[in-house]
């Protein structure tokens, strides 16, 4: 599988003439498919291995006592959400996009989130502007992203034992025809040796984490000619910022 930057050094190339964008893009097409073909390969009997478990628990509940099960249990979920990240990666640059009314966009997500925090002690805070205009992306992706980052603030909140004061906060600004997006927490922070690989594929500090999700992050920004880039301090915490070009429906205004 291609690296973040081995895909940033191909794009570069694609644009240095028709023919090796041609080639290229053909080639990343082919890379994509087979990436797909086996995902799919491999889901359908997990599927089935999945779906077999359940009917053993409901014919015999006796099993669910059984020492490794719940185990067997864990170790295909995990199965089931490497391969649907790993669809997620695949399939980063192919966008569907609409025209978002971005203030509202983010509103909800930021609901969405506080929710899922009601049984915690964590502060969360949200900075929405008003003066958010209407952009184009493709808010599934944009939201999928957005919340797989306050999700890792939340894992990293939780995860200080010492932490007196557990808070996480998303501000959305405009900048410079740009649309700004950080998230912020009091986490256990990132090394700086790790900081170097963290939007690589496959590359996780998390016991239960895939090593996907910052890499479908980055993937899907750059596809909405964006940027991603993260700090950190060690016992203090960590700021993922994200921005994106403000894109105006041109159909619309013709």
């Amino acid at each position: 599988m291609f690296s973040a930057t081995d895909y940033d050094k191909l794009q570069q190339i694609m644009k240095e003439s028709p023919e090796k964008n041609e080639l290229l893009t053909r080639l990343l097409e082919s890379h994509r498919m087979e990436i797909s073909t086996i995902s799919h390969e491999i889901r359908n009997p997990l599927t089935l291995v999945y779906s077999t478990l359940q009917l053993i628990e409901t014919q015999h509940p006796e099993v669910t006592s059984f020492r490794h099960w719940a185990e067997m249990h864990q170790d295909i979920e995990y199965m089931k959400q490497l391969l649907e990240e790993l669809s997620s990666y695949n399939n980063g640059e192919r966008l569907h996009l609409s025209s978002v009314d971005t203030e509202s966009f983010f509103q909800t997500i930021s609901l969405s989130f506080a929710a899922s925090l009601l049984d915690t002690d964590i502060e969360f805070t949200s900075r929405i502007s008003p003066e958010l205009p209407e952009t184009m992306l493709d808010p599934t992706k944009i939201k999928q992203i957005i919340l797989n980052l306050l999700g890792n603030a939340r894992d990293a909140v939780l995860a200080r034992t010492d932490n007196m004061h557990p808070s996480i906060s998303m501000d959305v600004a405009l900048e410079d025809s740009h649309i700004l997006i950080s998230v912020s927490d009091t986490g256990c922070g990132i090394s700086s040796e790790d900081m170097s690989s963290i939007f690589e594929p496959f590359v996780t500090h998390k016991r239960t984490g895939t090593g996907l999700g910052l890499a479908v992050a980055q993937r899907i920004v750059h596809a909405h000619h964006g940027s991603i880039c993260a700090t950190s301090t060690v016992g203090i915490g960590s700021t993922f910022t994200i921005t994106l070009p403000v894109q105006q429906d041109t159909q619309q205004e013709s």
